[in-house]
């Protein structure tokens, strides 16, 4: 349907780079070589995921201290801003300042 398209024409419609009927781009050997590296740098990246550092035995629970100590650090800022104690007396003190016969 391209050729056909394109020895009838005169030449492509509208953008020759995008669309629907755009012109196919020439593949370069720049293109290939950066095609084979991608490839090869993903191959060993599935290479080195799919070989565990540690064993399931070593994995579960390694963390678990660790986290225990960041808990224990946010619950300590947390408190850290937390206001001080008040007690009714010093929300009530205004008040007893014309208080004459307890004298």
């Amino acid at each position: 349907m391209f050729l056909t398209l394109a020895l009838l024409r005169k030449g492509i419609p509208g953008k020759q780079w995008i669309g629907k009927y755009r012109r196919p781009r020439p593949i370069t050997w720049q293109m290939k070589c950066n095609m084979v590296k991608h490839l090869e740098r993903e191959a060993e990246n599935e290479y080195w995921i799919s070989r565990p550092y540690m064993t399931r035995e070593q994995e579960r629970g390694h963390a678990a201290e660790r986290r225990a100590q960041i808990w224990l650090k946010i619950k300590e800022e947390k408190f850290s801003n937390f206001p001080k104690h008040k007690y009714m007396t010093d929300h009530l003190s205004h008040l007893g300042i014309s208080k004459t016969w307890t004298n």
